[in-house]
């Protein structure tokens, strides 16, 4: 592959690691613990967890575009209020979406479509990253970020799911005879659920310190 390829590119690099960064490396819900509210109220399934991450990316990845094209044009003065109106615009779109795809599902979600509006990493993202950066990265960062939320929400819905209802995806998996955690449904059982992935999280990225730290001291030493 030549060193002119578009794969190869400052460019293109920039625009993968901007994608990637939310996804696992910056995951909102694991590593910046952003958007507790809808994490910890509506991941009682893996199909709520999964329409509310994309509507959440819809919206992250539309109104930080729409941010990163008017950042030139926005006073600084007024930055927060208009941003606040960009966000609310695509949360609208995106609640007569689901009310027209699906009614269960928009009862399912409730009011918590409209409250992306005050999800701190929508505002985030449009405030940190897109009113500094050009429409492209500024859009692929915020698709990186909801994809993450998503894989987030997911990660807790499909647990709390299988242990609550016995089912995935409402496919059930262990048949008639199993006994649901009942818990699992209830509050605490997210609380449960999200802290026992943080404490996954962070035991990996420990010991990727450690090893880190062992590599660094090796080549050190082999240096020497």
């Amino acid at each position: 592959m030549s060193a002119n390829s578009p794969v190869s590119s400052p460019a293109a690099l920039r625009n993968m690691q901007e994608f990637m960064e939310g996804i696992w490396e910056r995951n909102p819900v694991f590593v910046m613990v952003l958007g507790m509210c809808p994490t910890m109220a509506v991941t009682v399934s893996a199909m709520n967890s999964i329409s509310m991450g994309l509507a959440t990316t819809f919206v992250l990845a539309a109104s930080c575009w729409l941010v990163s094209v008017m950042r030139h044009m926005i006073p600084k003065e007024v930055r927060i209020a208009t941003y606040i109106v960009i966000i609310a615009t695509f949360v609208t779109v995106v609640e007569y979406a689901i009310q027209a795809i699906s009614l269960e599902m928009s009862e399912a979600l409730g009011a918590y479509i409209e409250l992306i509006v005050a999800n701190c990493l929508v505002l985030g993202r449009a405030e940190a990253h897109a009113a500094k950066n050009p429409p492209m990265p500024a859009m692929l960062n915020a698709t990186g970020m909801g994809l993450g939320f998503t894989v987030g929400l997911t990660m807790i819905g499909g647990v709390r799911e299988i242990l609550g209802n016995g089912t995935l995806l409402g496919i059930s998996l262990f048949g008639p005879n199993f006994q649901p955690w009942v818990v699992m449904v209830l509050p605490p059982g997210g609380f449960f659920v999200m802290g026992s992935w943080l404490l996954l999280f962070a035991i990996y990225r420990a010991r990727k310190d450690r090893n880190n730290a062992a590599l660094a001291a090796q080549g050190a030493s082999h240096g020497a």
